[in-house]
């Protein structure tokens, strides 16, 4: 029986897997792509959609296909169900979205650890409950740190008061423990703020509290003139109101007492003059209202 007929139907529903170009294309398997720098044909571009639309995915098919043929040609080595290729290093130079991150100062600890040659090893986040034969993780959410009636009988100590809840005292420890790693996280954070902007963290420690303190004396009625100075208090530096010498040009005087006749003559008053300020205010306040 000759089936050479139905082969060649059945073959002729696939598209070949040669791909031919005038210029090769160029390939850079490291992060699968390739690059097609051939012509595009503009009348077909120009035509109709539909006609635009097959040539466009005919381009795409061929471009992938090119690609799975190169893939093809690359080292593979044997799973127990698949086959992996071995893809080469990457060649096409790609530019970053944003900059190289700043490298962190290291905290305390890990200046510790570093003098001290500790080295931080990798443990499980798990450990196994005996009691309820699963796996549970040792901090957070639902973890074994979190049983506050585990274990279910605790020793008082010699020192301590035998009618006091020693699981309230677990609690509170634990309360104190979270409080002190909170106080570091800050301080730790404060430090790193301190070494980008170049300045020592006492130094930035100093001057947040002189700004809290000039804060803190201008919520007094007086905006802290009659407050008592402390010692080694900087001087707090405002905005100081300016007079005119009792005795100066006759030629300033002259205009000045000029300027006001003017401003009498032509009718202008407070309510005329157009304070920027104010009406900004009131534009802000406005749009404040409507939000």
């Amino acid at each position: 029986m000759d089936v050479s007929g139905i082969l060649d139907e059945h073959k002729s529903k696939f598209k070949s897997i040669q791909v031919d170009r005038l210029i090769p294309v160029e390939f850079d398997l490291g992060i699968l792509s390739c690059f097609d720098i051939n012509m595009l044909d503009e009348n077909k571009l120009r035509s109709n959609p539909t006609t635009r639309n097959n040539y466009l995915k005919e381009l795409s098919r061929e471009g992938a296909q090119q690609l799975v043929n190169e893939l093809f040609s690359l080292p593979t080595t044997v799973d127990e169900d698949s086959y992996y290729a071995t893809l080469p290093k990457p060649t096409t130079v790609l530019p970053r979205e944003k900059p190289v991150p700043k490298e962190k100062p290291m905290t305390r600890w890990e200046k510790f650890a570093k003098i001290k040659g500790i080295q931080k090893r990798k443990t499980s986040g798990k450990v196994f409950d005996e009691a309820t034969g699963e796996w549970r993780l040792k901090y957070g959410f639902k973890g074994v740190n979190n049983d506050d009636q585990k274990p279910w009988l605790i020793e008082v100590p010699g020192n301590a008061n035998p009618y006091e809840d020693q699981y309230k005292v677990r609690r509170e420890e634990k309360k104190e423990r979270i409080e002190k790693n909170k106080r570091r996280s800050q301080r730790n954070y404060e430090e790193r703020v301190a070494v980008e902007k170049g300045m020592k963290p006492h130094e930035m420690r100093k001057r947040e509290l002189q700004k809290a303190l000039v804060l803190s004396k201008q919520s007094t009625a007086s905006l802290g003139k009659f407050d008592e100075k402390l010692q080694g208090e900087p001087k707090i530096k405002g905005i100081k109101r300016r007079f005119d010498p009792l005795v100066g040009s006759a030629d300033k005087e002259k205009s000045k007492n000029m300027d006001i006749l003017n401003k009498v003559n032509k009718g202008v008053t407070k309510s005329t003059v157009l304070n920027v300020r104010k009406a900004q205010r009131a534009i802000n306040n406005a749009k404040r209202a409507k939000k």
